[in-house]
């Protein structure tokens, strides 16, 4: 029905402007006519051509307010408006160049046109033959003027024009409007644009650096009818200045699709002419992979999170800190089995409730519409240079800087170094806490499942996760006869105590490498000076233990002002900004977009991704021993694959869709797309040379 209207409208459209053509086919030719609702004139930029060159008119339409007419392609409804030329011989004329339009809506239907006022440009081409002669321009055209009720009109127009061996440009107000809107023209897209369908959605990608981190208003006019349901609302979002607008397909269903894309900053509003081919993308060609995690069992993802907490233990990430609390289990013995229990059941609910809290928050705002994914706190260099400044104090601790005592000033510190339940609660607290970057690699595919299921069975699988963490643990406490096979408590411990200092500066060391990743020069040296004021607040702290009265007093006050100061060196802590693509000199990989992972597919070239951290040790392993590899390096080169990298260190909302529409929800993730392929092969999550080099058939 909808259908049958709008043909029906442009039905007595036509009739109307037959039966107006014949009225006015007897008018004077002029160069302004004007009627009811419509002011039309038209104009040269010079008075004068030469032979061989060319000279710009404009037919300008002055509408009525609360009256438009339409673009080319009008939209829903109406037609756009023609200029039929009669032309003296030698004197050719080309199409008509539009301004961008504006989306008007009636009622339910969305046209596309113009308001108040618009320009039609034509270039007009003189033979380099043409005789020297006063000429005159004739033109009839026809246009249509709607507001509730839609008029056809139209009017005859003569323009002298001098042809002259040499023309002299003349400065004149016509000429100075015509180069106006000549300037105002659309113009080609300088940046990459693609465009997806999945579904009923079509979205366009356009960028990097699209000049702006938001617009007044975002739209895309396609030329081709039915492409899109036009009177849907069009979604635009800007991440990393690169532009993703969200549409609603309509009737037609092109291979390729060409357009204008108008963005409005301000005052400044301007229209690029666009042209891609429809292609799939990482967030819309990927529902086989992501559908093949959906349907795995739960039981399936709670055995598979709970071994993959069991193996967390023995990682880089978490052994300091379990060794660590492993020496103060050992110090207090293993006679008293209930304590050993209560200590067990402490750090366990430690471990638990972090778990709780972390996908608990990270669900929170994912619903009010943050695109975050797993090990999103480690994405906060406020956090990471938390993480380095505990570091730090736990390894001063065990070299015997200073000893925990009970004045506030060795709160932190004394949770998770001393005996007993709260020692051990917050011990497991610590562990998750920085066990995080490395749950990716063994369990992934749980944790995209379970981010894709309800926030109960979500909840669920992480505290699997958790509980195979604190198993081992929970183990001992509960077995005796375990915890009579450690070894008894003496002098070595001290000494080992001392050694284990050494994990903790080398954690610290790697926390603050991800820092200098996340921040700029200048937010690193407040986080360097940071890190100084640290220890010299744990030697204050530990001289402070050695003295009494005032000169306890005066080094307790010194630390309470050093730890002042690095709350305020540690505040303004902001990720910087991404770099521009292709900004890494020298660099073997592109950067990640959705925009140009669709132009590569366009192309017909593979393409390898590797979605990386900073804060991945896995990913870096992974990068080291098999990705920068000559033999896989010439492997690329030999199947022109195209390697581009996410570096998903900081946040950001186009990588975390990329990641989910695989049915992952962390980093590393490695995909390769064949030429034409409608899904991505998805890699083990540990690599080896020969793993890449057989996935991409080399």
């Amino acid at each position: 029905m909808f259908a049958s209207m709008k043909c029906l409208t442009r039905f007595f459209m036509l009739c109307g402007a037959v039966t107006l053509m014949g009225l006015y086919g007897s008018a004077r030719a002029e160069t302004v006519v004007q009627t009811e609702q419509v002011r039309a004139e038209m104009t040269a930029e010079q008075p004068t051509v030469a032979p061989g060159e060319s000279l710009w008119v404009a037919l300008s339409l002055t509408i009525k307010p609360g009256w438009h007419t339409y673009w080319q392609t009008p939209g829903d409804a109406g037609a756009p408006p023609d200029i039929r030329w009669n032309l003296p011989e030698g004197v050719t004329a080309g199409p008509i160049q539009w301004p961008a339009p504006h989306r008007i809506a009636t009622a339910d239907l969305m046209s596309f046109g113009y308001s108040e006022h618009m320009t039609m440009l034509t270039e007009l081409k003189v033979a380099p033959n043409a005789a020297p002669s006063d000429i005159t321009l004739q033109a009839d055209s026809t246009w249509y003027v709607c507001a509730d009720v839609c008029i056809p009109e139209d009017g005859s127009f003569a323009l002298p024009i001098k042809i002259t061996p040499a023309s002299a440009h003349v400065s004149t107000a016509a000429g100075a409007a015509i180069a106006a809107a000549r300037a105002e023209l659309p113009k080609p897209a300088p940046w990459p644009v693609a465009l997806a369908r999945s579904g009923k959605t079509l979205t366009l990608m356009a960028g990097p650096d699209v000049g702006a981190d938001k617009f007044s208003e975002v739209a895309f006019f396609p030329v081709e009818e039915g492409v899109l349901a036009n009177a849907a609302p069009q979604t635009a979002a800007i991440e990393n200045r690169a532009l993703r607008l969200t549409m609603t397909t309509g009737a037609a269903a092109p291979a390729n699709v060409s357009g204008l894309l108008v963005l409005q900053n301000g005052d400044e509003r301007v229209g690029y002419t666009v042209a891609a081919a429809i292609t799939g993308s990482a967030s819309a060609v990927n529902t086989e992979a992501a559908s093949a995690v959906a349907v795995m069992p739960l039981a399936f993802a709670l055995a598979l999170a709970f071994l993959g907490g069991i193996i967390l233990n023995v990682m880089p990430c978490v052994l300091p800190v379990l060794v660590m609390k492993a020496m103060s289990f050992i110090s207090r013995g293993s006679d008293d089995a209930a304590a050993l229990r209560r200590d067990g059941l402490a750090y366990t609910a430690g471990v638990m409730v972090t778990f709780g809290a972390l996908v608990g928050s990270l669900l929170a705002l994912r619903a009010a519409g943050d695109a975050i994914g797993w090990g999103f706190q480690l994405q906060s260099p406020i956090f990471v240079a938390g993480i380095v400044y505990v570091m730090l104090a736990l390894g001063l601790n065990l070299s015997g800087v200073f000893n925990v005592g009970g004045s506030v000033m060795g709160v932190g510190q004394e949770l998770t170094s001393k005996g007993g339940v709260t020692g051990a609660f917050f011990t497991g607290l610590l562990a998750v806490v920085v066990a995080t970057p490395c749950t990716a690699p063994f369990m992934g595919t749980a944790i995209g499942f379970a981010l894709t299921q309800s926030p109960l069975e979500a909840i669920l699988i992480f505290e699997a996760l958790a509980l195979g963490l604190a198993a081992p643990y929970l183990l001992i406490t509960f077995v005796p006869d375990m915890a009579r096979k450690l070894p008894r408590p003496g002098v070595w411990m001290d000494r080992v105590k001392q050694i284990l200092a050494f994990p903790l500066y080398a954690a610290a060391a790697w926390f603050l490498w991800v820092l200098a990743q996340q921040v700029d020069a200048i937010m690193l040296a407040n986080a360097l000076a940071a890190l100084v004021l640290i220890g010299f607040i744990a030697w204050l702290w530990g001289l402070s233990q050695k003295t009494s009265g005032m000169a306890r007093g005066f080094a307790l006050g010194t630390a309470a002002v050093a730890f002042a100061a690095t709350i305020a060196l540690t505040a303004p802590l902001k990720p910087m900004e991404a770099p521009a693509a292709g900004a890494q000199a020298g660099a073997n990989f592109e950067p990640y977009s959705e925009v140009r992972l669709a132009a590569l597919r366009a192309e017909g070239r593979p393409v390898f991704i590797n979605f990386t951290a900073a804060w991945c040790i896995t990913c870096k392993v992974n990068e080291r021993i098999a990705l920068s590899k000559t033999d896989v390096e010439s492997a690329f080169k030999r199947a022109n694959v195209a390697y581009m990298k996410g570096d998903w260190t900081n946040r950001n909302a186009e990588i975390s869709a990329a990641l989910r529409a695989v049915g992952r929800d962390g980093v590393p993730l490695y995909l390769y797309y064949a030429p034409g392929a409608t899904a991505p092969v998805i890699l083990p999550q540990v690599l080896t040379p020969g793993m890449v080099i057989s996935a991409i058939g080399g």
